[in-house]
């Protein structure tokens, strides 16, 4: 049961590493809308500032993941702080994986036991400049990426968002259910049979831990995965049937509720 792959494989995610080795002075990374950002300290300590929260004093190597946008700040130490730093996207603002934290992830290294290999790969890479440098530190960051989601599901560390709904087995049956068929015509009692709970309990515990309905999470999904296949040059109609809806009058009425415009003018405003 692979509860990222319907997710990895529609919104595709994407990574760069743009600083390796000292962090000299204060670095600001603004808040855009799809980008995330991901922070390995390898050695010394820093500051961490994120917007509306208070600081944090970061003094172990430590990896810091923000997979929303979000507006913070890095302050080196006294001693120095060795980091490497890069953003990355899933290729559209609204994928579901953009909301599966409500906030960011500070974690130890010393924590990570199965990102071991794939960080010490990843500073390897980072230490010499060679060919395909750029390329290789940016899908080691992919890897990491997905590792870490890995981690978080298993790890029990997290109990609102998709990621803490995949690490429930009885939502994650539900949710992988609806990720891997879209075009099913879902009712709460058969999203409910899926997780195997009465509808009563099931949409309780969707709504506690997503913190939507299960009904407001399958019209995301839609519309979401409908984004995706439009932007792949999938014509309307094909697009409609793929993800649930009768035909493109169906879809562009989701469309309006959802974004306030029609697949076509949505298609425009993105190119």
């Amino acid at each position: 049961m692979d509860r990222l792959a319907a997710l990895l494989q529609h919104f595709h995610l994407r990574a760069r590493i743009f600083n390796s080795g000292p962090l000299c002075e204060a670095s600001r990374y603004d808040s855009t809308d799809g980008i995330g950002h991901i922070h390995l300290l390898k050695k010394g300590s820093l500051r961490l500032q994120v917007d509306g929260a208070p600081d944090r004093l970061v003094a172990e190597p430590s990896l810091i993941f923000f997979l929303q946008p979000t507006g913070h700040s890095l302050v080196p130490g006294t001693e120095g702080a060795e980091t490497l730093c890069g953003n990355f996207s899933f290729g559209s603002a609204r994928n579901p994986l953009s909301r599966a934290l409500s906030g960011p992830i500070l974690l130890e290294l010393a924590q990570l036991d199965g990102l071991s290999r794939t960080l010490e790969l990843l500073f390897d890479e980072a230490l010499i400049d060679r060919c395909g440098r750029q390329a290789a530190m940016d899908r080691l960051c992919e890897l990491l990426i997905i590792q870490l989601f890995r981690h978080l599901m298993d790890s029990d560390e997290i109990d609102v968002g998709l990621l803490a709904g995949l690490a429930d087995p009885r939502l994650a049956r539900a949710l992988i259910a609806l990720h891997d068929q879209p075009q099913a015509p879902w009712t709460l009692a058969q999203m409910a049979s899926e997780a195997g709970m009465s509808r009563a309990r099931f949409a309780a515990a969707f709504r506690e831990t997503l913190g939507q309905t299960p009904g407001d999470y399958l019209t995301q999904w839609r519309i979401s995965l409908a984004q995706s296949l439009l932007l792949e040059g999938r014509p309307t109609d094909w697009v409609a049937q793929a993800v649930g809806y009768s035909g493109p009058p169906a879809l562009a009425k989701v469309f309006r509720q959802t974004l306030g415009l029609s697949p076509t003018q949505w298609l425009k405003n993105s190119d």
